[in-house]
């Protein structure tokens, strides 16, 4: 895989990265993990606007369905051990320069958070990472999952007037991981923790309640699900432990996950995580933070059944990586933090 590279901008501890669709355009957000900017670019990534300056500590964006350039994001959560103050908060464009930002739910501890639709309901699912903290890399309280019927209409919501979220489950701790599935058409979500990896599917109606299965008990960082092999079902790409420096696949095997691929070197801080179609080809798109810090692309070769890993980019420490097509091309953008660059590759099968 070729990779052509352009850095966009240099952006402090640069993090967070989330498609936006507003005044007719498609466009892409990025923002950051310590106090500093949000910004809005072009998918040529050029920058448009400036979102807010700070007080960053975005960790999630998402856009509001059906809203012209309306999108939820995590403020003020800067590490694990500087969250407490962690909230959701309702952004909304009045003018170039000019956004609104009111709070939907104070969350202490949330780190992922998702839209999920099932039936013409859209609900809010919320992840923390812990649910309580006392002193540095204190994990005595593990974290939890919320969820809520999120409204069409989200003007009422503000600091006094809150977004009530209830707990779906407990005892999840390092509750880290995060990625939307589509499982037979239906909005699904992948959260990883050291209790293993979950799938989550909304209630059938707002009366319901939540389906949730494990899928591996294995301690998790990330993981997502894609049919690499083509054979109709997912396999498993999980990054371990939490924070951790494996990478490894799965494949369902009379109902259950097992290891088929483990990436052959350590991966120092394992944390980027994408997975889709690159050039017709299901590709998953890891980054990690330390030690080589690379950007890695995992493919399944037909020929020689069997997965294969490629560098895309070398000493650049990817916090996120999201990809898009655009005029005939696979574009990604990364964040990468350790060098406080938000860069776009094109991609191309070779």
């Amino acid at each position: 895989m070729k990779a052509v590279k352009k850095v966009i901008s240099n952006l402090t501890k640069c993090y967070s990265i989330a498609p936006l669709h507003y005044q007719g355009k498609d466009h892409i957000l990025v923002a950051a993990e310590k106090v500093d900017r949000c910004l809005l670019f072009d998918l040529d990534g050029n920058q448009e606007d400036t979102v807010w300056e700070q007080p960053g500590g975005v960790m999630t964006m998402q856009q509001v369905p059906g809203t012209d350039g309306q999108f939820l994001a995590t403020h003020k959560f800067y590490s694990p051990n500087d969250s407490k103050d962690a909230k959701i908060v309702i952004v909304t464009p009045k003018s170039k320069g000019n956004w609104e930002v009111r709070t939907l739910t104070d969350l202490p501890f949330v780190h992922r958070f998702d839209i999920l639709e099932r039936n013409g309901v859209h609900y809010l699912i919320a992840c923390c990472l812990k649910s309580g903290h006392e002193f540095k890399d204190d994990w005595s309280s593990p974290g939890r999952v919320f969820a809520a019927v999120l409204p069409e209409d989200l003007s009422s919501f503000d600091e006094e007037h809150q977004l009530e979220m209830k707990v779906i489950k407990d005892q999840m701790l390092k509750n880290h991981g995060y990625y939307r599935v589509k499982e037979n058409g239906q909005d699904t979500s992948v959260v990883s923790c050291e209790n293993g990896i979950y799938q989550f599917i909304p209630p059938a109606s707002p009366e319901g309640e939540w389906e949730i299965t494990q899928l591996l008990d294995t301690p998790a960082s990330d993981a997502l699900l894609l049919d690499m092999d083509g054979d109709g079902e997912k396999e498993l790409a999980v990054l371990a432990p939490f924070h951790g420096e494996k990478i490894d696949f799965y494949k369902k095997k009379d109902g259950r996950f097992e290891h088929v691929y483990s990436y052959g070197k350590d991966a120092e801080f394992v944390h980027a995580i994408w997975g889709g179609d690159i050039g017709g080809v299901p590709t998953v798109i890891i980054g990690h933070r330390k030690g080589d810090r690379d950007l890695l692309a995992f493919t399944y070769d037909q020929e020689k059944q069997e997965y294969r890993a490629e560098r895309l980019d070398h000493d650049c420490g990817p916090a996120n990586a999201y990809a898009y097509k655009y005029d005939g091309k696979d574009i990604l953008i990364a964040t990468n933090r350790e060098i406080d660059e938000v860069a776009r590759y094109e991609l191309e099968m070779v």
